[in-house]
């Protein structure tokens, strides 16, 4: 991968002017046209992968990351911008029957094609809904056994360890990257359309993006309205880390990608590179 350096001087100073998460929060939406992505994933699903729009939509983010958009991709650590080599994504689970929210992590996210990703991300969520998640279930438990304020105070303590300072605790299973380059949540199953979720101040994402749900709306091509299926795309960014320009980048980035005719080679493994 080539070497990406984001430490201009905007960026060095806005490090030091916005905080996290209180004031350093760029807001956004938009709406994707998927209409034929829709139909190339009832398609695959009859052929037997197990997928959702999430599936793709997760896959587009990440490779977008890597090739398009490399500053969300990067976090603060002691006033500088430090860039990922890798693009791992965490994705928002729902667990206990729906009334609780997990996460899992997906390794490298932008490498994998439509059926890897969809294999990784069944597998994760099994165990995570099994509880075999050892490291969320040990450190949450950690925390409901010890008495206000004290929890308080050792979750700013872990922040400034971990966030702040950038140095891991195993014993916690924290470390500045645990939660990976960005957050993906699926509020659309839960009945929100649009929606801001909050950068956790535990992490080092440099933004969370919330998917609605697809619904027919009417559209204008070529001079005639017709139904088409529009899913509503909202995020959440570091200010800190990216600017109003990367978000329409990504975004854009997005709705053209979307467009793409020949969904099995997109969606297909990623070649070496040299």
């Amino acid at each position: 991968m080539e070497h990406f350096d984001p430490n201009n001087p905007w960026r060095i100073a806005a490090a030091a002017i916005y905080r996290k998460p209180s004031d350093s929060r760029i807001l956004g939406t938009v709406e994707l046209d998927v209409t034929e992505l829709e139909a190339y994933i009832l398609k695959k699903r009859r052929e037997g992968l197990r997928i959702t729009i999430m599936h793709p939509i997760i896959l587009l983010l990440a490779r977008g990351v890597r090739t398009e958009v490399p500053e969300m991709n990067c976090y603060v650590r002691r006033g500088r911008l430090v860039h990922r080599d890798r693009v791992n994504v965490t994705v928002s689970v729902l667990t206990e029957g729906g009334s609780q929210i997990s996460s899992v992590t997906v390794p490298d996210a932008d490498r994998l094609s439509l059926s890897e990703l969809a294999d990784m991300l069944m597998k994760s969520v099994r165990e995570s809904r099994q509880g075999n998640q050892e490291k969320a279930s040990g450190s949450k438990g950690l925390l409901t056994r010890i008495p206000w304020p004290f929890r308080t105070w050792l979750v700013r303590l872990v922040k400034w360890i971990t966030v702040d300072l950038g140095i891991a605790v195993p014993a916690l299973g924290l470390s500045p990257d645990a939660f990976g380059s960005f957050i993906v949540s699926n509020i659309g199953s839960i009945g929100l359309d649009v929606g801001y979720a909050a950068l956790l101040p535990l992490s080092n994402v440099s933004g969370v993006i919330t998917m609605g749900s697809v619904q027919s709306k009417p559209v204008v091509m070529e001079d005639q309205i017709v139904p088409r299926r529009i899913l509503i795309i909202n995020a959440v960014f570091d200010h800190r880390v990216m600017d109003a320009v990367h978000v329409g980048k990504m975004f854009k980035h997005l709705k053209a990608v979307i467009k793409e005719a020949d969904f099995e080679q997109l969606f297909g493994p990623i070649r070496s590179e040299v």
